[in-house]
């Protein structure tokens, strides 16, 4: 067995023993910052589901450098006004009503959702208005061995920053991440970045993993098998990098999906070997394509594999060092997806692969 491969055996088991042995809530590592994404300016609240994604490309075609939005009246109300011939966006909002109805001869009250219609500006549409004060957020420092690691990674898709969501887009190929600043420490950040790169590994021009091509709606068995990889190769690559790895948090994270699987942990074993197919890519070690057949394609035998048998169980890996040049970065259109996983306005949107919802 290799070293690497031991390695990667190694945090596997450490995790199969926290899951066995009760694990605390997963706790999501970074903080949102009010006023990075679309605002109301009356709420102080972010907007959600399809509003998202209307005022952002919106900001984005008319270069708006504000984040808050308001009505007519409510610019009227705070001592300004709308700029004569400005435009609005009109955006959508779900108001809830009760109403009286008759059902086998007996009347009841019911709750219904009412659609509405309401036109906003940005606040640079507008005139003696001032918007609150964007939070500055310090940048932290990069760890050498990791930005090392994001680098070998051939034809990585291109990483954005800004907002409180981190996700990684298949149908787009591109990442999305919190600023440094927001994580609780660089390793945070780092942890964070190793999954969302994992998810970028199975895309068609990469490996091709089925559990992320394929269609797969949120909290799905597939979609909790992608969660799974993800996860396990993220553990890999911090292992890799020298950041330690918080095997409860890991454990507690992938203990979520595995429900969804009716914990069936051997999945999880399973799960591991398309993890290190994963995490070579990602280090510069090139991977056969999912459903290929090559003697340098990672391999592991599942036949009659129990989950305490893995404990002990190696997984045998041939691989080799990519010579190809690294493209340049490809610069591509920012877009914004809804903020919600599932939702009615989700076929709208590109599907994305988020850590954290």
């Amino acid at each position: 067995m290799s070293p690497k491969a031991d390695a990667y055996e190694v945090v596997t088991r450490r995790i199969i023993e926290a899951l066995e042995q009760g694990v605390v809530p997963w706790h999501k590592p970074w903080k949102n910052v009010r006023g990075v994404g679309p605002t109301s300016m009356s709420t102080g609240k972010e907007y959600r589901g399809i509003n998202v994604w209307i005022l952002a490309v919106e900001q984005m075609l008319k270069g708006y450098s504000s984040p808050y939005w308001l009505t007519f009246k409510q610019a009227k109300e705070r001592g300004g006004s709308v700029r004569k011939g400005e435009e609005g966006t009109q955006i959508v909002l779900w108001k809830p009503f009760k109403k009286k109805v008759e059902k086998d001869g007996q009347e009841r009250e019911e709750r219904f959702l009412m659609l509405r219609y309401f036109t906003v500006f940005n606040v640079d549409q507008c005139d003696g208005i001032e918007a609150p004060a964007i939070e500055e957020i310090p940048e932290r420092d990069p760890i050498e061995t990791a930005e090392a690691i994001v680098q070998s990674y051939v034809g990585r898709p291109e990483v954005k920053h800004g907002g409180n969501r981190a996700y990684y887009s298949p149908a787009l190929d591109y990442i999305q991440m919190p600023k440094t600043g927001q994580f609780h420490d660089a390793e945070g950040y780092y942890a964070t970045l190793f999954h969302e790169l994992a998810h970028s590994t199975g895309h068609e021009s990469r490996l091709a993993r089925k559990s992320l091509i394929s269609p797969t709606p949120f909290g799905t068995p597939d979609y909790s098998r992608e969660e799974l990889v993800a996860e396990l190769a993220a553990a890999f690559v911090c292992g890799e990098a020298g950041i330690p790895v918080n095997v409860e948090q890991s454990a507690a994270y992938l203990q979520s999906w595995l429900k969804v699987l009716k914990d069936d942990r051997k999945m999880l074993v399973q799960a591991a070997a398309q993890a290190q197919k994963a995490a070579d890519l990602m280090q510069g070690i090139e991977a056969v394509k999912e459903g290929s057949s090559s003697d340098d394609s990672p391999t592991v035998n599942h036949k009659e594999e129990s989950w305490e048998a893995f404990a002990h169980s190696s997984h045998a890996s041939t691989t080799r060092r990519s010579s190809l040049p690294r493209p340049a970065t490809i610069s591509r259109t920012w877009r914004v997806t809804s903020s919600e996983p599932v939702s009615a306005t989700a076929a709208a949107t590109p599907p994305t692969r988020s850590r954290c919802a």
